[in-house]
């Protein structure tokens, strides 16, 4: 195996960004999860320790709802301010839509807790969805693209 000492020298010259990105970023998810779990009304992972597959796939549903725009905003950052700048814009606006679809599908801590997937499925739809939007969103957040 041939190795190109510039290759070398470009992954050692960029490990200490991606680990500080990489931090930073999990830092924001985790946060972020937390913050929802204290919202959720419901108790997610006390369910799921039960065996609640409805809560399993709602809790899954804001795990890739999370994920999905904290990913794009890493592939899109200049560098860790913009990164923290945009994933934190994108982690509130993300609790506060999933607030809004909980608040929207009416007992739903209540469908949840008694294993209702149907529900959980809807849930998990929209939260994927709106983490979908949100990454493409952030593909062009100055909209340079309408200028």
């Amino acid at each position: 195996m041939n190795f190109n000492l510039a290759e070398v020298q470009g992954f050692i010259s960029g490990f200490d960004d991606f680990l500080i990105q990489l931090g930073a970023t999990l830092g924001m998810f985790t946060f972020a999860l937390m913050i929802y779990v204290l919202l959720t009304p419901h108790k997610e992972l006390s369910l799921i320790r039960e065996g609640n597959a409805s809560a399993a796939l709602a809790f899954g549903g804001i795990i890739l709802g999370l994920a999905i725009p904290l990913g794009a905003c890493l592939a899109h950052s200049f560098g860790l301010v913009d990164l923290v700048i945009w994933g934190s814009v994108t982690l509130l606006l993300q609790l506060i839509a999933f607030r809004f679809v909980d608040f929207i599908l009416h007992g739903l801590p209540r469908r949840i807790a008694e294993g209702d997937v149907a529900a959980a499925l809807v849930v998990v739809s929209a939260k994927i969805g709106i983490g979908l939007i949100m990454a493409g969103a952030l593909s062009d957040p100055s909209l340079t693209m309408f200028n």
